[in-house]
């Protein structure tokens, strides 16, 4: 939802990469920013209202990403699409910093205006093993970004690491970045910033999937 700056960059960075993708804005204009090669859904409409979010196909989406200029219409739109529509990946575009906590708690991921980019939201749409945040120049070593796994949360993060093979090199918790210790527990919410070889990344995802090991 949303087709200013943002929202087509991030319309045709999917396109890009071979996803199928609808694009909600209320003005027809705004279709423009796409440019001629786009290939997807254009929905003239409020990105909130259940009719235009079924015309656009979110019966059938994977994520929805609610990137317009206003919080209230975003927020709006990112519930209905979870709590309606039972989509888990959903982003919510905040100009305020302030509430972005309270819409944590929701279970929504809010990106703030003072640390956005079309790619940050590209990262938390795509599969979590899609698109690495960071690779050393080598090749070799990878950081992703990772939504605690449900199995996980409760889970120590030692253990958590010993048994992927990877390095947690911080935790986003409701909206700030802390360093993990040994004692520190996986909690709902979280948003686990992983550090591993490029070569081992199947094993850490099967690993995380698969949930801890039973004692």
């Amino acid at each position: 939802m949303g087709c200013g700056r943002v929202g087509s960059t991030l319309a045709r960075s999917l396109e890009d990469r071979n996803h199928t993708v609808s694009v909600i804005d209320s003005d027809p204009d705004a279709f423009r920013r796409l440019g001629p090669l786009f290939n997807g859904t254009k929905v003239t409409g409020m990105g909130f209202d259940q009719d235009v979010l079924t015309e656009a196909g979110i019966k059938r989406a994977d994520a929805f990403a609610a990137v317009s200029s206003g919080d209230n219409s975003n927020i709006i739109a990112a519930r209905v699409a979870r709590e309606t529509f039972g989509l888990t990946s959903v982003v919510a575009r905040i100009y305020d910093p302030g509430r972005a906590e309270v819409y944590q708690r929701l279970g929504i991921t809010t990106v703030a205006t003072v640390k956005w980019t079309a790619d940050q939201v590209l990262r938390r749409l795509l599969p979590v093993d899609a698109e690495p945040d960071f690779r050393d120049p080598t090749g070799t070593i990878r950081v992703d970004q990772v939504p605690a796994p449900d199995a996980w949360v409760g889970v120590r993060t030692v253990l958590f690491q010993a048994q992927t093979g990877s390095r947690i090199a911080w935790i986003d918790r409701l909206g700030e970045g802390i360093l993990s210790t040994r004692e520190m527990v996986i909690q709902e919410g979280d948003r686990l910033h992983l550090v591993m070889r490029e070569e081992t990344a199947a094993a850490v995802y099967a690993e995380m999937e698969k949930g801890p090991d039973k004692e």
